[in-house]
């Protein structure tokens, strides 16, 4: 994990809460720098904070699939299809289907 960088989101984060943007980086930092749970915490805030915020689910769904966490996978990607077709978002359903539909297998 890059730690100049995340010391600047959490930065931002502290001027801005709340910000969408900057909960889903701060989640893909800790993701990237192997800090699971902590990534997962994020994302989970995210959901709660901003359960429109169409990119959240496929990351979240597929953390949740390494974490061996497959039912849970599934209702994110579930809820994720659900919110993009509302956003009228065929990429994220698409990749979101995808997703949902590997697990079937």
């Amino acid at each position: 994990m890059n730690t100049t960088r995340m010391d600047q989101l959490q930065d931002l984060l502290r001027e801005s809460p709340g910000d969408a943007f900057l909960i889903f980086a701060i989640a893909k930092e800790y993701e990237g720098g192997g800090q699971l749970a902590e990534a997962l915490q994020h994302y989970e805030q995210l959901g709660a904070l901003d359960p429109g915020y169409v990119g959240l689910y496929y990351h979240w769904g597929k953390l949740l699939e390494q974490l061996g966490r497959s039912a849970e996978a599934g209702e994110v990607y579930d809820r994720g299809l659900a919110v993009a077709k509302s956003a009228g978002d065929r990429h994220a359903w698409s990749e979101l289907s995808a997703a949902r539909m590997d697990m079937d297998i």
